[in-house]
């Protein structure tokens, strides 16, 4: 039997180059900035490049190493010129936070084709070629990697309220995290995914920061208070260090217990 050092855990990932979809907000951001903190050189994406330029010289002011990349998740050509600038820029990419997505909170029957395409394309096909493009690479130069896709407790519970969709391509998610952990555990690349519940972001959070003073925590979870971005990151490092060899293929709930309600 191999023993290992004590405690066998290390949330410090110098070397590791990581990818990071949706940072110009919210949970990617958030993702972000703990992956440079531990050590990662980073490559921040999205299609609000003012806002990755931001981040970028926070991060860099920091000492950490990152590359900020124009990524638009509907387009093919921008996935793959993103794959090829990150690389060139940090080496091979190892850490994958598919973080990107879009919601549609209407009803399925009232959405525009446009609007459908949009969703789909940004949820679950964007994140799929992102995900084969980097495994490709990772094969090719005979290195581990680890992926984590962020899924949501829509994949599981609808409240038929609207965002039918968005429901849909979060199952996706699910399914496609199960599927490709097994396709490519041959190559030691770990794919897995986290649920999170309704996450404040700075998209919900007013200027004036009066959102939680103004808003009953929830009721419907067995934490009861809001969940912020800062809730997920734990989750997420946990997914992308060393203490989580021997997982893949799973789906871990971070939502404050909404789902058991």
């Amino acid at each position: 039997m191999t023993e290992y050092p004590l405690p066998n855990f290390s949330i410090d990932l110098t070397g590791q180059v990581a990818l990071v979809t949706g940072t110009t907000s919210g949970l990617g951001k958030r993702f972000a900035q703990v992956l440079a903190a531990c050590g990662a050189k980073v490559a921040i994406t999205g299609r609000r490049v003012d806002r990755l330029d931001a981040l970028a010289a926070e991060l860099r002011e920091n000492g950490a190493t990152v590359e900020p990349i124009a990524l638009d998740m509907r387009d093919n050509d921008s996935i793959m010129a993103c794959v090829e600038q990150a690389e060139a820029a940090l080496g091979c990419i190892t850490l994958l936070v598919n973080n990107a997505g879009i919601p549609d909170a209407q009803r399925a029957h009232k959405m525009s084709n446009q609007l459908i395409d949009d969703v789909f394309d940004t949820n679950l096909r964007g994140p799929y070629v992102l995900s084969c493009e980097i495994a490709r690479r990772l094969i090719a130069a005979e290195l581990p990697g680890r992926m984590v896709n962020i899924s949501s407790i829509g994949a599981f519970n609808y409240s038929g309220q609207g965002a039918a969709l968005y429901s849909i391509t979060k199952a996706g998610i699910v399914r496609m995290t199960e599927a490709l952990a097994v396709e490519w555990s041959r190559f030691n690349i770990n794919v897995n995914a986290i649920t999170p519940g309704f996450t404040l972001s700075d998209t919900q959070i007013s200027s004036s920061g009066e959102y939680a003073k103004n808003n009953a925590p929830p009721s419907d979870r067995c934490i009861q208070r809001h969940q912020y971005p800062e809730d997920l990151a734990g989750a997420v490092m946990f997914l992308l260090s060393q203490g989580s060899d021997f997982i893949s293929g799973q789906t871990l709930n971070v939502d404050g217990g909404q789902f058991m309600h």
